[in-house]
């Protein structure tokens, strides 16, 4: 994160870009599904019972990873929270479709009613979000006391070298700047949740062409950074920056990919948080009832992650 940048939004990113984005129609992209079956992959290690919880932005977090987690908690109902997502894609089939009859439902809320979730999963959201502190709030609103939250996100090592070759030639970046691991775990401190876990992986995605690597980045996204190039890039500006990709081959190695492919470098980072227990307020004299201090001695410690899956 640059020193200029704001630590509660992550860094260039233009809201009005990202909104826009987020109203577009269509499946999520081939990787936010990779991520959320990656996610996925974690929920056996959590203990707490889940008899209710909200998917944040389904459609773009992928309804191939909500499938895992509705099969992981079965007997859970879920909610799906769109957060500003359009409703083209996801318009009722015709009557007459043997797929409407098959297809069940998943009801949406703009916001779940207070401490009524266990889990919210947040599947590729934060990273594009304006106000990401805002909706860190809203999720621990909508979690019961001991409820947590999943979520996945962009990291800052994202298409290191595609940026490297766009401040080579003089070009604005070609996406916005995203916020550290160890940012996001502040964040989640901040807006009141406690021992959040974060860990991160990077994956290299590689690519023959780079006309193939331009059609997977057009299906991941749009460039979301406040400094993008303001107009329409004509076709001589195409054939250089195609002719420019070539040059990534040469990194190849560097990035721990296939000798001779173009590379495309994806830092996913992954999170998980508590919603605690209210404290008692503390003051002169507190008087604290029976009842309430039973309750309190009573409260089991919340399960977490793994402590080697910790961040240093």
């Amino acid at each position: 994160m640059t020193a200029a940048s704001s630590p509660s939004s992550p860094p260039s990113l233009d809201a009005r870009a990202a909104a826009r984005l987020a109203a577009l129609p269509g499946p999520a992209p081939w990787l936010h599904e990779e991520v959320a079956r990656r996610m996925a992959e974690r929920l056996p290690w959590i203990t707490l019972p889940v008899k209710r919880w909200a998917h944040w932005s389904p459609r773009h977090g992928g309804m191939q990873g909500h499938a895992l987690v509705t099969a992981h908690f079965a007997q859970a109902e879920c909610v799906g929270v769109p957060a500003g997502e359009g409703h083209a894609g996801d318009a009722p089939l015709p009557w007459w479709r043997p797929a409407r009859w098959a297809r069940p439902a998943l009801r949406t809320v703009a916001q779940p009613e207070a401490g009524s979730v266990q889990m919210v999963w947040a599947n590729m959201l934060l990273h594009r979000v304006a106000e990401p502190q805002a909706l860190m709030r809203q999720w621990l609103q909508a979690l019961a006391v001991d409820g947590f939250v999943m979520f996945s996100c962009l990291g800052p090592d994202t298409l290191r070298g595609l940026r490297a070759l766009y401040a080579r030639l003089g070009w604005p970046a070609p996406t916005h700047e995203f916020t550290d691991m160890h940012d996001w775990g502040d964040m989640l401190m901040q807006a009141g949740f406690a021992e959040p876990v974060m860990f991160m992986e990077h994956v290299t995605l590689t690519f023959e062409t780079p006309q193939r690597a331009l059609q997977e980045l057009r299906a991941l996204g749009r460039n979301l950074s406040r400094s993008r190039f303001a107009a329409l890039r004509g076709r001589r500006w195409h054939a250089r920056l195609l002719a420019e990709m070539e040059s990534l081959r040469g990194n190849s190695a560097e990035s721990g990919a296939e000798s001779g492919s173009i590379p495309l470098e994806f830092e996913l980072i992954y999170g998980h948080a508590l919603k605690p227990a209210p404290r008692a307020t503390v003051s002169a004299e507190t008087v604290i009832g029976l009842d309430a201090m039973r309750q309190a001695l009573r409260q089991p410690r919340p399960h977490s992650l793994p402590p080697e899956s910790r961040a240093e």
